[in-house]
Protein backbone atom coordinates (compact mmCIF):
# COMPACT_ATOMS: atom_id res chain seq x y z
CA UNK A 1 0.00 0.00 0.00
CA UNK A 2 1.37 3.39 -0.77
CA UNK A 3 0.19 7.02 -0.97
CA UNK A 4 0.33 9.91 -3.31
CA UNK A 5 0.90 13.18 -1.95
CA UNK A 6 -1.07 15.84 -3.55
CA UNK A 7 0.13 19.11 -1.70
CA UNK A 8 2.52 19.99 0.94
CA UNK A 9 1.78 22.84 3.43
CA UNK A 10 4.23 24.24 6.02
CA UNK A 11 3.16 23.63 9.76
CA UNK A 12 3.28 27.66 10.37
CA UNK A 13 -0.55 28.95 9.50
CA UNK A 14 -1.55 31.41 10.91
CA UNK A 15 -3.77 30.69 13.89
CA UNK A 16 -7.40 29.80 12.65
CA UNK A 17 -5.98 28.79 8.99
CA UNK A 18 -5.97 25.09 8.23
CA UNK A 19 -5.04 24.85 4.48
CA UNK A 20 -4.15 21.57 4.23
CA UNK A 21 -7.26 20.39 6.06
CA UNK A 22 -9.59 23.06 3.28
CA UNK A 23 -7.52 21.49 0.87
CA UNK A 24 -8.05 18.09 1.22
CA UNK A 25 -11.88 18.83 2.13
CA UNK A 26 -12.03 20.47 -1.73
CA UNK A 27 -11.00 17.23 -3.02
CA UNK A 28 -13.35 14.73 -1.13
CA UNK A 29 -15.83 17.45 -2.23
CA UNK A 30 -14.88 16.68 -6.37
CA UNK A 31 -15.12 13.11 -5.63
CA UNK A 32 -11.08 12.05 -4.63
CA UNK A 33 -10.31 10.51 -1.72
CA UNK A 34 -7.85 12.93 0.57
CA UNK A 35 -6.60 12.69 3.72
CA UNK A 36 -3.83 14.89 5.68
CA UNK A 37 -0.88 13.34 7.35
CA UNK A 38 1.86 15.33 8.94
CA UNK A 39 5.44 14.67 7.88
CA UNK A 40 7.74 15.03 11.36
CA UNK A 41 11.07 14.76 8.81
CA UNK A 42 9.90 17.34 6.64
CA UNK A 43 7.48 19.47 9.30
CA UNK A 44 5.14 19.94 7.29
CA UNK A 45 1.34 19.23 6.60
CA UNK A 46 1.05 16.51 3.17
CA UNK A 47 -2.49 15.85 1.66
CA UNK A 48 -2.56 12.31 0.07
CA UNK A 49 -4.66 10.37 -1.73
CA UNK A 50 -4.34 6.31 -0.44
CA UNK A 51 -3.19 3.86 -3.57
CA UNK A 52 -4.71 0.41 -3.17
Amino acid sequence: MGAEVLERFPVGSPRGSWPAEEYAAQRRAAGEPATVVMDLKSDAFLVVRDED
